[in-house]
């Protein structure tokens, strides 16, 4: 299994930054609004819409307020090649009231990783300067 892991720093104190990672029904609006069009939640199962009305069915293995991470799979609508994908992220503390946020990113078939990398380093890019317009408004 490729394994991409991927850290951005986010000039917003940690409980900013998990506040808008937890909110799992709001991805289209508090990390990633030009890249989802809507979400819908229904019992362990997010729905994502993108802007060409395809939509990933993930399941949210776990959302832990203590250790501020959450775990979830894509499990349907995959754009890529994919057999396999679970993701997590997690908000550290970081200095100056910063925030690191890590996300790691398992894939299969392995070759998968070179289409999946941009991907999750491009989506980290969108999050940080949504979570940081947000709280700077």
């Amino acid at each position: 299994m490729a394994t991409i892991q991927h850290e951005i720093l986010i000039e917003v104190g940690p409980e900013h930054v998990w506040a808008a990672l937890r909110d799992i029904g709001a991805v289209h609006e508090r990390l990633l609004p030009e890249y989802v069009v809507d979400t819908r939640i229904d019992g362990d199962v997010r729905f994502l819409t993108m802007p060409g009305g395809n939509v990933i069915r993930e399941l949210i293995v776990t959302v832990d307020d203590d250790v501020r991470r959450l775990a979830y799979s894509a499990v349907e609508g995959f754009q890529l090649p994919l057999t396999h994908h679970h993701a997590s992220f997690q908000v550290l503390d970081a200095e100056d009231g910063r925030s690191t946020l890590v996300w790691v990113t398992d894939v299969l078939p392995h070759d998968a990783a070179e289409q999946v990398r941009p991907r999750v380093e491009r989506g980290a890019q969108v999050m940080k300067a949504t979570i940081e317009q947000q709280h700077s408004a």
